[in-house]
């Protein structure tokens, strides 16, 4: 008999969090859609899983069996899924890098290089993922390493190194009323319908909703879309308003859109990310190393820039104090 490990992931969850409506926030999927596969399954082993009742689903002795065997079953399927796709990897020389929209912006190239400079004869096969797998394919196993924005769903079962921040904005019709403003209050784009990611992407939906900044004001959802060309359509058409990265004035401008920058939200956090099982994978950590490398670099020019800025105004200071001084030293 042949059993869906999907299938065995919805009973997992279900057993570990005792109702079904606690396990489908948990696995970001609709209730009535968890109910159908629980009974899936049962009616595929033949056997009864969970007692229900209002308190919640109970298992039975056939599912407190199942629960005790189910959980190594999945970690060893993975373990030899990511161990396999990984050995095609290495056989090819290549690194199989998973990443969301402009990744980690201008340093994509930059790391890139490096990460070839360091491996010659290696490849990073840039493997781009819709906005409806927030991990780039990591959390399945379908990429070796990941350039990202957190939060995102299953994110504490992988290792995650931040690179940098940047602003998030709003991205607007050009004949929205705000449009012109060069700042906007987030409080003022609250009642405003906004495009949204899937719901199945949980925490990193939430983030780009600001739903923990808003002081429990609903959100209105206008559209919802998992790739950026939907994205901007839906809001050049007029279907809603959505935050995004400072850079997507620069990766997404489009006639009849606008990016403003918003007061109130906190920064968007881009990350590289990988497996635990990858902590001692030499070309995963020499990746992971090309990224940490060129995050300190840019910080380190970003610091450089500011005490240039900070010392032309000190010199731009002292010489207009120079110039205001310099009657009185030369009076009676």
């Amino acid at each position: 008999m042949d059993v869906d490990t999907r299938l065995l992931r919805y009973f997992v969850a279900v057993a570990e969090e005792g109702t079904l409506t606690r396990a489908a926030e948990r696995l970001y999927v609709s209730q009535p859609a968890l109910t159908k596969q629980i009974r899936q399954l049962e009616t595929r082993l033949g056997v009864r899983l969970f007692s229900r009742s209002r308190s919640g689903m109970a298992l039975t002795e056939a599912g407190r069996a199942l629960a005790e065997r189910v959980p190594g079953l999945l970690g060893d399927w993975d373990r030899a899924l990511r161990e396999t796709r990984g050995a095609a990897s290495r056989a090819a020389r290549a690194l199989r890098v998973g990443f969301l929209a402009s990744a980690a912006n201008e340093a994509t190239p930059r790391i890139i290089a490096e990460f070839t400079r360091r491996r010659p004869g290696w490849r990073a096969d840039m493997r781009q993922a819709t906005w409806a797998d927030p991990s780039a394919g990591l959390a399945d196993g379908d990429v070796d390493v990941a350039l990202l924005r957190l939060p995102f769903p299953g994110q504490d079962a992988l290792r995650v190194a931040v690179l940098f921040t940047e602003p998030r904005w709003v991205t607007l019709p050009a004949t929205h009323p705000l449009a012109t403003r060069e700042l906007i209050a987030f409080r003022e784009l609250w009642d405003e319908p906004f495009v949204a990611a899937p719901p199945e992407t949980g925490s990193w939906r939430d983030h780009w909703l600001a739903v923990d900044e808003r002081d429990g004001h609903p959100v209105r959802i206008g559209a919802v879309t998992d790739q950026p060309d939907d994205w901007l359509s839906a809001i050049t058409n007029g279907y809603g308003i959505a935050l995004a990265p400072a850079s997507a004035a620069r990766f997404y401008a489009r006639p009849g859109l606008v990016h403003r920058p918003v007061s109130g939200v906190s920064p968007s956090r881009v990350a590289v990310a990988w497996a635990p099982a990858d902590d001692a994978h030499p070309v995963v950590q020499d990746f992971v190393r090309c990224c940490l490398d060129q995050a300190d670099q840019a910080d380190q020019a970003n610091h450089a820039g500011h005490a240039d800025h900070a010392g032309q105004a000190s010199v731009a200071s002292a010489g207009q104090t120079a110039l205001t001084a310099e009657p009185q030293a030369t009076g009676p």
